[in-house]
C-alpha cells in the first residue's frame, strides 16, 4: 500500500513533466505511475524518459511509445501527430527507445488496480463516452478478473467513471474522491502536456492512495511558451503547407504506406 502520483500524456514536455513532478513531491508520494505517451509532440523525449527512469516510474506503452520506438505504425494519427513522431523517431536515443521498445501494454498494481494507456483492447482508442466503459469493463472483467480500478490516458482530460453493476456515472473530479471497494473505477489522471489545449495550458497529474482508496487531482502552471518556442524550433510542430501536403499524400498513395 502506497501513495502515488499518477502521470500520463507527457509528450517530450521536459517543463510540464518538471512542474507535475515537483507538485507530487511536495505532496509526498512514494512511487510515480505513468499510463504511457511520454515521447510525442514536443522537443524532449529522451530528457522525459530520463526523468521517470530516475526516479523508477512504473511506466507503460501508450501509442506515441509503440509509434515513436517503431513498433507501431502512422494509420491511425492525425497529420499533427504523425509530423512530430517522424521527428521523434529521427532524433531519440538508442537507449530511448530501446527503454520505450520494452514497456508493456498493461501493468497490474498491488493486485487490484490496472495500469492501460487508451482502450483495455486497444491502446489507440479513445474512453469519453459511457458505452466505452461499458465495452472496457467487459474486458477488464475478462482478462483481468479481480481488478476494480483501471488507471488510463490517452483522452488527455482528468475523468473518473464509476461503474455499478452495469451502470456507469461520471463522478466529479474538483475534489478528492473515495472509491467504494465494491465498484470499478476508470480513471485518468489528465495530461502532463498541455500543448494541445486551448482552454488552459496547466501540467495535469493525479494522486492515487492505495490504503484509503482516494484520489485528488492536480493542475500546474509551467512555461508553455519555451516548450512551443523549443517545439517549434526543433521541427515538431507542422506547418500550413506541410499539413496539406500530408492529407494529398494520404489520399494518394493511402495511410498505411504513406506512413510506413
Amino acid at each position: 500500500m502506497a501513495l502515488y502520483g499518477v502521470l500520463g500524456d507527457i509528450h517530450g514536455n521536459r517543463e510540464a513533466l518538471i512542474a507535475a513532478l515537483e507538485r507530487l513531491e511536495v505532496r509526498g508520494v512514494d512511487a510515480l505511475l505513468c499510463v504511457g505517451d511520454l515521447v510525442g509532440y514536443n522537443a524532449d523525449p529522451d530528457e522525459c524518459v530520463a526523468l521517470l527512469r530516475h526516479r523508477a516510474a512504473i511506466a507503460i506503452a501508450g501509442n506515441h511509445d509503440l509509434i515513436g520506438a517503431g513498433r507501431l505504425g502512422f494509420e491511425r494519427c492525425s497529420n499533427k501527430a504523425m509530423h512530430s513522431l517522424k521527428n521523434t523517431r529521427r532524433r531519440l536515443r538508442l537507449e530511448t527507445a530501446q527503454y520505450l521498445c520494452a514497456l508493456p501494454a498493461h501493468h497490474v498494481l498491488e493486485e487490484q488496480v490496472l495500469l492501460t494507456h487508451g482502450g483495455i483492447r486497444d491502446v489507440q482508442q479513445y474512453m469519453t463516452q459511457p458505452y466505452h466503459i461499458v465495452e472496457n469493463v467487459a474486458y477488464l472483467r475478462a482478462d483481468f478478473p479481480g481488478i476494480k480500478i483501471c488507471l488510463f490516458g490517452h483522452t488527455h482530460e482528468q475523468r473518473v467513471f464509476e461503474v455499478d453493476g452495469e451502470s456507469v456515472n461520471e463522478l466529479n473530479t474538483r475534489r478528492p474522491l473515495t472509491l467504494d471497494p465494491t465498484r470499478e473505477y476508470f480513471i485518468n489522471p489528465g495530461s502532463v502536456d498541455a500543448s494541445r489545449k486551448r482552454a488552459h495550458k496547466l501540467a495535469e497529474c493525479a494522486v492515487f492512495d492505495s490504503e484509503k482508496l482516494t484520489v485528488e487531482f492536480h493542475c500546474v502552471s509551467y512555461d508553455d511558451r519555451f516548450t512551443e518556442e523549443k517545439a517549434a524550433a526543433e521541427g515538431y510542430r507542422i506547418d500550413r503547407w506541410r499539413d496539406r501536403l500530408y492529407s494529398v499524400q494520404r489520399r494518394i498513395i493511402g495511410t498505411r504506406a504513406f506512413g510506413s
